[in-house]
């Protein structure tokens, strides 16, 4: 594993070896940037995290009850007026 490292670097050159210098450098920077950002967030509480959940999946249940009904009601339309 070692060895494919060294060619691989040996393959690239110099300039290759300030490109990659020069992204994991900017890798670094956006990863520490995230880390102080993650930390500014003010997180939802536990309450009304399980609190929205439930709004979404009773919204979620109400929409499909609400397109099947639709779906029930232009197939009866289809069957007793078209085909």
């Amino acid at each position: 594993m070692t060895f494919v490292f060294i060619c691989s670097i040996l393959s690239i050159g110099p300039a290759g070896l300030l490109k990659l210098k020069h992204m994991i450098a900017k890798l670094k920077n956006y990863l520490l940037e995230t880390k102080t950002e993650l930390k500014r967030v003010t997180w939802p509480s536990r309450q009304d995290t399980i609190k929205h959940t439930l709004a979404v999946i009773g919204i979620s249940v109400a929409v499909a009850a609400f397109l099947g009904a639709l779906d029930i009601l232009f197939q009866f339309l289809l069957e007793k007026f078209i085909l």
